[in-house]
């Protein structure tokens, strides 16, 4: 079959509007009009034989085969960019934008705090964060990598494992100097404790306190129930209740004296993070250097 110029610039022309969220925006950054986008992206519609977008006046969406289209075509996108960036003999294949999905702890007590030295090394490349509850349709919102805690989405992507972080209980000094030290975990049924809603399931998560091979689950109860990482830590510094924040983003608020650990001889249970991208022989430079700058972070 003739190779057909026009496809790869109407799959260029459906990255950018995946990327941009609508005909409008993608036109604004391609230099096109939108009824040139709109054109574009029916002829490729027509070129491959399938309704890639779902629109209406407000919106438009991926539909189901569009999707597979996309998760199909987009790798090789980024080989394309890739190649074309070695042919120039560039010294900084790093570059572009990157789209990274992440959960909300991450993103603003690990990720953003510590992210100058990555953006510096890579000059050329512009970092987009999206924080999310949950991490949604990766290909469809046009992200290059997810970065979420808790046990893996379904997802055609590849996912791994990057980090194990325990769960501790903790609550301020003055919470602590009114209450006491609880010295088991079945007496935290009988204090406050500040609950964090799963957006999974909409329930908050169940209380487990685990210690060598025993683990002793807790019926906690609380009058606050909050579904963000910001209002869990602030409700607790406020001492009012027991919480139960990730190691991870909780170690300096520990060594300053802020929060102090309950329990701590009952903090082996751990909650994973993972990252999710697509194929290892599909992936751009800017998506490994940052996985591997991300695992340096965890480190």
């Amino acid at each position: 079959m003739t190779f057909d110029s026009r496809l790869l610039s109407g799959i260029g022309v459906l990255s950018a509007v995946i990327e941009a969220g609508s005909f409008m925006r993608a036109g604004e950054a391609m230099g096109l009009t939108q009824s040139a986008v709109s054109r574009a992206v029916a002829r490729l519609e027509q070129r491959v034989g399938v309704r890639i977008f779902h629109r209406n006046a407000r919106s438009i969406t991926l539909t189901d085969e569009g999707r597979r289209f996309y998760e199909q075509v987009a790798p090789h996108l980024a080989s394309i960019e890739d190649a074309a960036i070695r042919a120039a003999g560039s010294g900084a294949e790093v570059r572009g934008r990157l789209r990274v999905n992440v959960d909300g702890c991450f993103g603003h007590y690990v990720l953003t705090p510590r992210i100058h030295p990555f953006l510096q090394r890579y000059p050329e490349l512009t970092v987009e964060i999206a924080v999310r509850d949950r991490m949604g349709d990766l290909v469809a919102e046009g992200f290059d990598i997810g970065i979420h805690f808790g046990p893996p989405e379904p997802s055609s992507l590849i996912c791994r494992l990057l980090m194990d972080t325990r769960v501790l209980t903790c609550a301020s000094p003055d919470y602590v100097a009114r209450h006491g030290m609880p010295e088991h975990p079945c007496e935290l049924e009988d204090r406050e404790c500040i609950l964090m809603r799963d957006p999974a399931t909409g329930r908050h998560y169940d209380w487990e306190l685990a210690r060598g091979g025993e683990s002793v689950p807790v019926k906690v109860h609380g009058r606050m129930v909050v579904s963000d990482t910001g209002s869990l830590l602030g409700a607790c510094l406020s001492g009012y209740g027991i919480a139960q924040p990730l190691e991870v983003y909780t170690k300096p608020l520990l060594a300053s004296g802020r929060l102090v650990q309950l329990l701590p001889a009952w903090a082996d249970e751990t909650f994973p993070l993972y990252v999710y991208h697509r194929t290892p022989n599909l992936m751009s430079a800017k998506v490994r250097a940052f996985i591997a700058f991300v695992q340096e972070l965890i480190r």
